[in-house]
């Protein structure tokens, strides 16, 4: 009975693993915090040094309380060995390149795909992981557990909750006026908390995908047609439109907008229009492409109700107009759930492709075979890899390049910012070169087709500005670099005849600044291609006020 005893008294108990787990975690696995949390008070005339020394002490009790919860015999180890690891990545990436795992972060970490994926492992990244995460991990593998009684287990943890209520009740008594203003005045401190903002997010991501009520698929457009205009011409010179959806292009960096840069010299000769002031749907491509194609603006967007109803390609499709969608970014985001699509094979032996990723111009590849595949009033839409980071440099082959150094690494925050903008302005470059070579072959198809082209970028990016890379951020938090984007449109003569197009009148619409956005891509494409549907609303169509007979 004594050798019983002594058994279930070595180790470590589970209050002594949790405090320690909690100190840990406040210590170090929270630097993206203390990072924020300095950026704050270093633009602050008066600091309270108590205030912020009780913060510490304030984020190890409500981890420690919080972790008492889960920390239980057969529960302990695997649960925290995973946290560990997930919460290790969750810091690496709040504080090298400021990201929030909110809702939309989630839905873009789970339908990246492997190229993506591989873009952002580095010496550094998984150094980092493996550290903070992998070590910690490993030894909690090793730890050996005392094996209380149940009820001295309970006891014990709830001493220890207890100890941290008072510890957290006596913190927040004492500076209650601080932890109130900086909670209202400084919602980002609390959504990069590590592990709370992730769980949260995650558990609602899940909760959202599959615990969720199956929502019946909902038709709309049923009353769509083209016009009787649009199908006469169809007959003899059918319109061809060639819609780019672009990949992390901000509007910023676009010498078409004032850029200082020469990022656009293919198309800036082209009679493209440059929409001056252009607003994304979303910060992540899971929300703005389907955002964008959808008939919902950017306040009442919802990602289920999307995937479960028809876009505008669908309502375009039910009219008569033959639609493709050809994809370099890996995947549509069920945007062409019910039309023609193709994804690009990444061949090694095609001398676009590495492999694992193709420069865009692997878009064109047999680009009038593709045309000719469709009948009638056409649209082909093509999905671009663009400027998709880390790996900018990536984005371009070598001989595209017109800006050095560039940064060839992925763990981007170890390059110096010329690096970066180098890299990044080569990708704008490279974008606008397989534009224009887009426009050229629409031109070479000008006595067959009435064609026009536009493309627009699904969000921006941060490039290290306020401390910030990449994009994702909640939208009320981004800056402008994340929601600014370019949208070109290109017309050939007989569109704009055809189509009774006022080029002066839109060139002046494009210098309008806070009315346009995705928004406008839904009625805009149905208003190009003439089809008359109680979903269009004019009012949003760049076309409408520019028509011809409106003028």
């Amino acid at each position: 009975m004594n050798g019983l005893n002594t058994d279930r008294s070595k180790g470590i108990s589970y209050a002594i693993f949790t405090a320690l787990l909690a100190l840990y975690f406040t210590v170090v696995v929270n630097l993206p915090f203390y990072k924020e949390l300095h950026t704050i008070y270093s633009h602050s005339d008066t600091v309270n040094i108590g205030f912020l020394l009780s913060i510490p002490l304030f984020l190890w009790a409500s981890l420690n309380f919080l972790f008492s919860l889960f920390s239980w015999p057969y529960l302990t180890k695997p649960f925290f060995i995973v946290l560990l690891i997930c919460s290790s990545i969750v810091s690496y990436a709040g504080y090298n390149y400021g990201v929030l795992f909110d809702l939309s972060m989630m839905a873009n970490l789970f339908e990246t795909n492997q190229s993506e994926a591989l873009s952002y492992i580095s010496v550094y990244s998984v150094g980092w992981v493996a550290v903070m995460g992998g070590l910690p991990a490993l030894a909690v593998a090793k730890i050996r557990f005392k094996s209380p009684h149940p009820l001295g287990l309970i006891q014990s943890k709830l001493l220890s909750m207890v100890i941290s209520i008072v510890v957290v009740t006596g913190v927040v008594g004492l500076y209650y006026q601080n932890y109130v203003s900086v909670g209202r005045n400084h919602h980002t401190l609390n959504r990069v908390l590590i592990p709370t903002e992730f769980f949260s997010s995650l558990s609602r991501y899940i909760k959202r995908h599959y615990f969720v009520v199956p929502v019946k698929y909902h038709q709309l457009g049923l009353d769509a047609q083209q016009s009787a205009e649009a199908l006469e011409a169809a007959k003899s010179k059918p319109t061809l439109v060639v819609f780019m959806v672009g990949e992390t292009a901000r509007a910023q960096n676009y010498q078409l907008n004032g850029y200082n840069r020469e990022t656009n010299p293919y198309t800036r000769d082209m009679g493209v229009i440059s929409f001056q002031d252009v607003s994304s749907c979303g910060t992540a491509t899971a929300v703005s492409v389907p955002c964008m194609f959808s008939n919902m603006d950017r306040y009442h967007f919802d990602r289920q109700l999307a995937d479960n109803q028809d876009n505008v390609l669908d309502i375009l499709k039910r009219a008569g107009v033959d639609v493709l969608w050809r994809d370099n970014d890996g995947g549509d985001k069920q945007v062409a759930k019910n039309v023609a699509k193709e994804e690009i094979a990444h061949a090694p032996t095609d001398p676009q492709c590495n492999g694992t990723t193709c420069y865009d111009m692997a878009l064109l590849e047999n680009f009038e075979q593709h045309v000719d595949s469709l009948k009638g009033n056409r649209m082909m839409v093509m999905h671009l890899i663009g400027s998709h980071g880390p790996t900018y440099f990536q984005r371009y082959p070598k001989d595209r390049a017109m800006y050095f150094p560039d940064c060839e690494r992925s763990d981007i925050e170890n390059c110096t910012p010329e690096q970066i903008i180098n890299s990044y302005d080569n990708s704008i470059l490279y974008t606008d070169y397989v534009v224009s070579q887009t426009i050229g072959k629409l031109e070479a198809l000008q006595e067959q087709f009435n064609t026009a082209l536009i493309y627009v970028s699904d969000h921006g990016e941060s490039l290290g500005e306020e401390g910030i890379y990449l994009h994702g951020l909640p939208y009320s938090l981004a800056p402008n670099f994340q929601k600014r984007v370019p949208f070109l449109l290109w017309m050939s003569p007989g569109f704009k005849q055809v189509k009774h197009i006022n080029t002066r009148c839109l060139q002046q619409e494009a210098q309008q600044t806070g009315i346009y956005s995705h928004d406008n891509v839904f009625h805009s494409l149905l208003g190009m291609m003439d089809v008359a549907t109680q979903e269009y609303q004019s009012k949003l169509d760049i076309f409408s006020a520019c028509r011809v007979e409106n003028n």
